[in-house]
């Protein structure tokens, strides 16, 4: 554990905060204390940067104003908005808790940092951010950028992956916090760390911390901070089957199961276990399951498309079906864009033209 002296901890948060109210971004989230709104742009922004998420948050708070708005909403409706943004695990908790603050709390929300991270799709770090920002109270946040500032100015090479380092950075973050401006030194240290002290060619001339930061003066700011091996890629081959008959009619079906893109839809798919040609597709299994007379069949992208993932790469190939007529339920082409569907299966819808 790192002590801080009182004097240490002012200094750092007075010069991140001072730094702060110079160069801060100018985001909507930024105008409000209502803690709904903080809540939808902390859940956008994991694993997401802000000027991807921001367009997103626009649109969700347009359509959606209030918890209400958002908690009677159908669940395709709200992944549909979602797509594009991925993780889609966020949204479906995001609407899961909606409806617990719409349905049980009557649309107020917790008020405290144990019963804010109660909510579905909550952790440390989004409660700690909306209590403080919202409530003021002294929640320190622990994010990417949080542990970059203080792994490079305190020198500590603590994994930042690992159990031991998610406790002794959150420690070490909740000594340095402003308790009387919690949520500026939150917002201040995790701008600082996105703006200035950034992962690949940080500001450190410029630095408001340059003079006692540990990582300049040994060296090892390209070190730090440090992450234990990532976990190993998994390769998984996907092959569509965009099925359409001669009345542009096509089929569709919803990802179930806990895997990636539940809720989802996309084209029936058969994954095999390495890349095949029309020969090994039209004698699999999965592809005789479907009630196909006369066809024909043609591949759309001749190089597989690579879609990556956090821990598994996607080499997908789409197959086109065309048949007279299918004895199953179909779809018109002309709807196939209401469906949420994972961002893999809308860039081939905006490549793909029926009529040809």
């Amino acid at each position: 554990m790192y002590y801080c002296s009182k004097f240490l901890k002012m200094k750092f948060s007075n010069r991140l905060i001072d730094w702060y109210l110079q160069n801060n971004r100018d985001l909507p989230w930024r105008k409000t204390k209502n803690p709904y709104f903080i809540w939808l742009s902390e859940i956008m922004l994991q694993q997401t940067r802000v000027n991807q998420g921001l367009s997103y948050y626009l649109r969700f708070t347009e359509e959606f104003p209030t918890v209400f708005g958002l908690a009677n909403a159908a669940e395709s409706e709200v992944l549909k908005l979602w797509q594009g943004l991925g993780y889609y695990s966020r949204a479906r908790n995001l609407h899961h808790s909606a409806k617990y603050i719409a349905n049980e709390l009557q649309g107020v929300f917790p008020t405290t940092y144990d019963e804010i991270k109660k909510l579905k799709g909550v952790g440390d770090y989004t409660a700690s951010a909306i209590s403080s920002i919202c409530f003021d109270l002294p929640e320190a946040v622990v994010d990417g950028n949080v542990y970059r500032v203080l792994a490079r100015y305190f020198g500590i090479d603590t994994p930042i992956n690992s159990s031991k380092g998610v406790k002794e950075f959150k420690e070490l973050a909740q000594t340095l916090i402003d308790v009387k401006k919690p949520g500026t030194h939150n917002q201040a240290i995790m701008d600082f760390g996105a703006l200035h002290c950034k992962p690949q060619n940080p500001l450190c001339a410029t630095c408001p911390l340059n003079e006692s930061c540990v990582a300049l003066e040994k060296v090892q700011i390209k070190k730090l901070p440090v992450k234990e091996k990532k976990i190993k890629v998994r390769k998984r081959y996907f092959n569509y089957l965009v099925i359409l008959t001669d009345r542009k009619e096509t089929v569709l079906n919803e990802r179930k199961g806990k895997g990636i893109w539940q809720g989802l839809y996309e084209f029936p798919v058969l994954e095999s276990e390495k890349s095949i040609d029309e020969t090994a597709l039209v004698v699999s299994e999965k592809f005789n399951q479907l009630p196909l007379k006369k066809y024909q069949i043609s591949l759309f992208n001749e190089k597989e498309i690579v879609h990556k993932l956090s821990h598994q790469h996607l080499y997908t190939k789409f197959w086109i079906v065309t048949v007279a007529s299918l004895e199953q339920s179909m779809i018109s082409w002309s709807a196939v864009n209401k469906y949420p569907v994972p961002v893999l299966i809308a860039n081939f819808l905006k490549d793909f033209n029926p009529s040809h």
